[in-house]
């Protein structure tokens, strides 16, 4: 109904002034509090199965010790790839490093032990769209293997309760290409000999320089299964792992173009 002339309607005047309070909050509606109610739940069942996403959004805060241990090898590996394939369409979660590093600070349970190039175009947990606390990461040039490497995978797997260690080469890579043109650069040079054997031992009648990218690309993928076999015959403490399942050793090439880890066989 219409307000009388010269008579103010007291109920309405009362809205108007609560409304403009500025401590004045507004009931919200019943739609409202569904919605609400709804992706609070998503949110909580999300965080509880850790490596999980809800519409593409990342609620984990960071693996637990429970999670990690239900995933075998082979679901790990599948992870990664999994990961891979939302960062190639653009699809990456949205993770939460605050609560990642909040969620870690006490202890961590990384699931893999990635060991990769320097390369500043291979960043694994990037292109494996991987949260804090979820990865270990090695990176030195041309992805070699040595004591301190094998090491480090020791205590990732044997100490640590990684399932996976992975071993991502990349395509054009520079450490390669400069082992096969036989670069000699202070303690580059020394670097670059551990790759040698892999240009040797890559079978290839064309030309078999630095210039021809077919071939360099062979190299890098012989490079990785080298480090591969290293791994094996250096530690007997992970050759003993994997023989028990207890963990795989796998090897991929980063293609550069395109964003693709292929998965190499053994």
């Amino acid at each position: 109904m219409c307000n009388e002339p010269g008579r103010r309607d007291s109920s309405t005047d009362t809205r108007v002034k609560k409304a403009s309070h500025p401590g004045y909050a507004r009931k919200p509606s019943r739609r409202a509090v569904i919605k609400g109610a709804l992706t609070a739940g998503a949110a909580s069942l999300a965080a509880g199965m850790g490596l999980m996403s809800f519409s593409g959004v990342s609620f984990a805060a960071a693996l637990t010790k429970e999670q990690r241990d239900a995933m075998s090898p082979d679901d790990v590996i599948n992870m990664m790839q999994t990961g891979n394939e939302r960062f190639r369409s653009g699809k990456m979660q949205q993770h939460d490093y605050l609560a990642q590093k909040r969620a870690s600070a006490t202890g961590q349970y990384p699931a893999a032990a990635i060991l990769s190039c320097i390369d500043s175009r291979t960043p694994a947990e990037i292109l494996l769209d991987m949260g804090l606390g979820e990865s270990f990461n090695t990176r030195v040039a041309g992805n070699i293997c040595n004591d301190d490497v094998v090491g480090s995978l020791e205590f990732a797997c044997a100490a640590a309760g990684s399932k996976v260690i992975l071993v991502m080469g990349h395509t054009s890579c520079g450490a390669v290409k400069g082992a096969i043109d036989g670069v000699e650069l202070g303690k580059l040079t020394g670097l670059l000999d551990e790759i040698k054997p892999a240009v040797e031992a890559t079978e290839y009648d064309g030309d078999r320089s630095s210039k021809n990218a077919e071939f360099v690309d062979m190299v890098a993928a012989n490079n990785v299964r080298r480090a591969m076999d290293e791994i094996r015959d250096e530690s007997e403490v992970l050759a003993k792992l994997e023989k028990e399942g207890k963990i795989k050793i796998v090897g991929a090439i980063y293609h550069l173009d395109g964003g693709r880890l292929e998965m190499l066989d053994s």
